[in-house]
């Protein structure tokens, strides 16, 4: 063999299998743009079913076209304390069935007939069509999503003619001595085992082992004898990925890495003794015959299916096997996860639709801390809790751990290459933990003021107690509001927020006004009234952020970020949709008449 062969074969070899790995990271990255909002939606709908989640599993691998993208991303989940371990499971067997398809789309490669229809399946036939068509997506249009369709095909065309070039690179090596004397090795099932793992593992792509043998199978050289033991070897090799992706982690998600090298190796051995002791007696004549490229297809995805359904009855005893793998550390006591550590796995960082959306729900968890905290807060207007008062305060520093943690990872989120509607997700959580920390802030403004109250023995006329129950209970509406439409994103929730903010502005105003009225005619402390101004304060500030959070969820719905001018246009014209809302918490939350107003309405007597 030549130098300039050597050189040839290799090049060619390497350079398809580089040109192959950018095409599949292409693809599926562009697919998981596309659908990755949903996945985490489709994650979180899953029960106890197993069957249902097999089918997820199966799915989402489809969609992503990366079965170690999936089990990395359930490494993280259960990292998290998002998922169990025992949810994972079935996820895990179906993204072991959904990477098949992949082998489905290579086998295409192998097409050969003289009929132009069939030849048109043959993807070194189409594929150009598809790159072209993608590069016109991508380039002469505006949207978003036009755009990522333009990116899975330009991907897909990638991926096959690293493909064919593979195929092309490998067709010489039939004729050589040298390549003989590698492939008899292969006749030996452990060797070829313990070659199919390697394999993958140093190229972290199972997609791409069997791409590569595929090729190899064109050559003709490749019998079904070596290939068998090959793609079982190709399925344990893919676990690498999630093993790598476990260092670090907790004994959970160490668990999740355990169940899928388990379920690929306990398999392996089913197949391989079944096999070879089904040969053994009835001698098959197709083990020594060539096979090819869509039998390697046929094969992998016989040995998925069926090890699926044999394990999938033992699900439970797959948990217990990788909790006696990785196993807990002697303790006294079992030590029980805070409710609200914030858990934000870098490794869903791999699937940055599916980490915005995690986000989505830590903020949800954050909103209802800073729900409770006010409400709590609130409450100690008028009866004081030394306990209360310091959870009040407790929370609040949990709420800044939230503050802070989503922000870091929000930002690192940005840095990836996201769609429009990804970016305009961030934008607005961002936005929104600053928003809902303010409000936890203004908690604790209360609770000083209600100290204040408590310590001085200081106590409201009957007329002032009224006038706060009135504007305490349209603060604890709006935060109702703001909050129950951050956590179901319901934009019908969303729109009443500003009228009822504006509701606020106008009581506010108006008690403050009274206040003042009182103060003139000494029925009121100066005492009182820096409390009375200090609580009015912090329920306008309330509501002001409760607006901004509403307002950005409109504002994001709408693909647009200025606030101001929404605000302006709505207030000015006169919405009738707003004017609705605004006249029907005008007419809930109406003060009582204040001496000066009795007065007025007072007849006079005539002498």
């Amino acid at each position: 063999m030549g130098n300039l062969d050597f050189i040839k074969l290799f090049g060619g070899l390497f350079g398809g299998l580089a040109f192959f790995l950018y095409g599949m990271h292409l693809l599926s990255t562009s697919l998981e743009k596309m659908v990755g909002g949903k996945l985490e939606h489709v994650l979180r709908s899953m029960t106890s079913n197993r069957f249902k989640a097999l089918l997820l599993g199966m799915g989402i691998t489809i969609a992503i076209q990366s079965s170690s993208a999936m089990t990395v991303m359930l490494v993280g989940l259960v990292n998290s304390g998002i998922m169990e371990l025992s949810q994972s499971i079935g996820v895990i067997m179906g993204s072991n069935i959904g990477t098949t398809a992949t082998a489905w789309i290579l086998s295409m490669s192998g097409i050969s007939s003289d009929n132009p229809f069939v030849q048109l399946l043959k993807p070194s036939n189409f594929s150009p069509i598809v790159a072209l068509i993608g590069i016109i997506l991508i380039m002469f249009t505006k949207s978003s999503k036009k755009k990522d369709i333009g990116a899975v095909c330009v991907g897909f065309a990638i991926l096959m003619f690293g493909m064919t070039l593979m195929g092309d690179s490998v067709e010489p090596l039939a004729d050589m001595p040298q390549f003989k004397e590698i492939i008899l090795m292969l006749n030996n099932p452990i060797v070829a085992l313990l070659a199919g793992t390697i394999i993958t593992a140093i190229i972290q792509s199972s997609a791409a082992s069997l791409g590569i043998l595929q090729s190899l199978a064109l050559t003709g050289s490749i019998t079904f004898n070596m290939a068998f033991p090959i793609i079982l070897g190709q399925n344990i090799g893919t676990c690498i990925t999630a093993l790598i992706s476990s260092i670090g982690t907790s004994k959970n998600a160490k668990r999740v890495t355990a169940v899928h090298i388990l379920f690929n190796c306990i398999g392996s051995i089913i197949f391989l003794v079944g096999f070879y002791a089904a040969d053994a007696v009835f001698q098959f004549a197709f083990t020594d015959a060539p096979i090819s490229s869509f039998l390697i297809a046929v094969v992998h995805s016989i040995f998925n299916v069926v090890t699926t359904f044999l394990l999938l009855p033992f699900c439970g005893l797959l948990e217990k096997l990788a909790i006696l793998v990785v196993r807990d550390k002697k303790a006294k006591g079992k030590e029980e996860r805070d409710p609200h550590e914030v858990l934000l796995d870098e490794r869903i960082l791999r699937s940055p639709s599916f980490a915005i959306a995690e986000c989505r729900n830590v903020t949800a968890k954050m909103a209802e801390l800073v729900r409770e905290t006010l409400i709590s807060a609130i409450g100690l207007l008028s009866k004081y809790d030394a306990d209360i008062a310091e959870q009040v305060e407790i929370n609040e520093g949990i709420v800044d751990q939230y503050e802070d943690k989503l922000g870091s990872f929000l930002v690192k989120i940005s840095s990836k290459d996201l769609s429009n509607n990804d970016s305009n997700d961030v934008a607005q959580l961002l936005h929104t933990i600053g928003d809902f920390e303010r409000i936890s802030d203004h908690a604790v403004n209360i609770v000083r003021a209600a100290r204040e109250i408590s310590d001085k023995n200081l106590k409201f006329s009957e007329k002032a107690t009224e006038e706060l129950r009135i504007i305490t209970n349209a603060i604890l509406e709006i935060l109702d509001i703001t909050t129950d439409a951050f956590v179901d994103n319901d934009m019908r929730q969303a729109i009443e927020v500003e009228p009822l903010e504006q509701v606020i502005d106008g009581l506010k105003a108006e008690l403050k006004k009274r206040h003042i009225r009182r103060l003139q005619e000494g029925k009121c402390t100066i005492e009182l009234g820096f409390v009375h101004s200090d609580i009015l304060t912090n329920y306008e500030r309330i509501s002001d952020h409760c607006s901004n959070i509403a307002v950005c969820m409109i504002q994001i719905k709408d693909s647009v970020m200025d606030t101001h001018s929404y605000l302006n246009e709505v207030k000015s014209s006169g919405e009738p949709q707003f004017m609705k809302y605004y006249n029907r918490f005008a007419e809930r939350y109406v003060l009582p008449k204040s001496s000066a107003q009795a007065a007025e309405t007072v007849p006079t007597t005539a002498e």
